[in-house]
């Protein structure tokens, strides 16, 4: 780290998905470059990069080729369970959103990256006109409260933010079965006002919000 908004060989794991500030990702692992990875993150107390797949697969494919957005959410362990030799199920937090300066792959095949940190969302109250949108997040999570065995299947950490547009944006676009492009635009997008109003678009033309 050669700055406090600077990482240098940050580890990547590149993900058919998008991690936003805050969200909660679960994960089951089982190839040697991401088992090594996330052994090193978590002796270390380290974080690592996920970034958003654009072409090629998840898994590693002889002659396949990843490509992958060049914003992404760092991710630090949250729980790691190991269930049997070769297997990890990890869940993660996401923190600070990053932009790639450089990348490079490594010969058994990680990526890793100097990245440059993006600030956090500054706090936006919830506008009178889009407090529905925020209420109708409350009871989604209240139902799933109330459906989940254990407060670990809830896939929203404390704590709860619903007066903020970043925070409820964030959860809805997490929820919400967007295609991973769009998701990612959203997340790129610096005006958390501007998120909320586009998820609260998609929730009305569904008739979740109005």
């Amino acid at each position: 780290m050669s700055s406090a908004s600077t990482l240098s060989s940050l580890p990547l794991f590149p993900l058919g998905t998008v991690l936003y500030p805050d969200g909660i990702l679960p994960l089951r692992v089982f190839e040697v470059r991401y088992l090594d990875m996330i052994g090193k993150c978590h002796k270390a107390g380290a974080p690592f990069g996920v970034v958003s797949l654009t072409q090629g697969n998840e898994v590693q494919q002889p002659k396949g080729k990843q490509v992958f957005s060049t914003m992404g959410t760092l991710a630090s362990l949250v729980s790691l369970d190991r269930p049997q030799p070769g297997l990890m199920m990890i869940r993660c937090s996401g923190a600070n959103r990053f932009n790639i300066t450089t990348k490079t792959q490594l010969p058994h095949g990680l990526w890793v990256a100097d990245v440059q940190r993006v600030d956090a969302d500054k706090a936006v109250a919830i506008p009178a006109d889009l407090q529905g949108t925020a209420d109708a997040l409350s009871r989604v999570i209240q139902t799933l409260q109330l459906r989940a065995s254990s407060p670990e299947d809830v896939p929203i950490q404390q704590p709860l933010q619903f007066n903020d547009c970043g925070w409820v944006a964030n959860r809805w676009c997490e929820l919400l079965p967007l295609p991973v492009a769009l998701k990612q635009r959203l997340m790129e997008l610096d005006n958390p006002l501007i998120r909320l109003e586009l998820v609260s678009d998609v929730l009305s033309r569904t008739g979740i919000a109005t």
